[in-house]
């Protein structure tokens, strides 16, 4: 069975929850409810398995705090012998206006601690990336507020149809492959 690794970004603990920071937490929380999927508290973070389609996905939520998540994705990529190209990191976009999704194979952490520290433990920028736009409405010096701010009421109106999209991407990901994914989700 292929396996795939998508790896949801975010920092444990209940302050952090709702928090835009926490989107790929977020995410995977969603597809685990919907499919009636449990994580369990493992080595590095919280896991929970989802099959679809003849492929296996190991959902996992690094509880290494953001700066750190390399280790926790390498830790499961070793462990699962799963090979680089069958991993997704969801994590937020300061750059992207909210719910605006971007899959890309490769590239710079943009910024992004947990892509920084990915980078860095893995020794490679080539690994696929799922950038959900949390959009940059804040004011100058108040970035970090923002990203560990909870979602406006407005925004939290129209994320149940962006995760929708999300759980999709992640499916298409794993049974339609990257470009064709890319194609049919980038810009939405």
């Amino acid at each position: 069975m292929k396996k795939f690794l998508i790896a949801g970004l975010g920092n444990i603990g209940a302050d952090y929850v709702n928090t835009r920071h926490n989107i790929g937490f977020k995410v995977l929380d969603f597809l685990a409810r919907k499919e009636g999927l449990s994580f369990e508290t493992v080595k590095l973070g919280s896991v929970a398995e989802y099959s679809f389609k003849g492929r296996k996905f190991v959902l996992l939520k690094p509880n290494t705090y953001m700066n750190l998540s390399g280790k926790a994705v390498q830790h499961w990529m070793q462990k699962e012998n799963i090979p680089i190209e069958n991993v997704l990191v969801i994590t937020d976009d300061l750059n992207l206006p909210f719910g605006t999704i971007r899959i890309k194979p490769k590239g710079s952490d943009g910024g992004h601690n947990g892509l920084k520290n990915i980078n860095q433990v893995l020794n490679t920028q080539n690994y696929t990336r799922f950038r959900f736009g949390i959009s940059d409405e804040f004011k100058k010096g108040q970035q970090v507020d923002y990203v560990l701010g909870e979602w406006s009421p407005e925004e939290e109106a129209k994320l149940p149809e962006r995760l929708e999209i999300s759980v999709e991407i992640i499916k298409s990901f794993g049974t339609a492959g990257l470009e064709h994914t890319m194609s049919g989700f980038n810009g939405k």
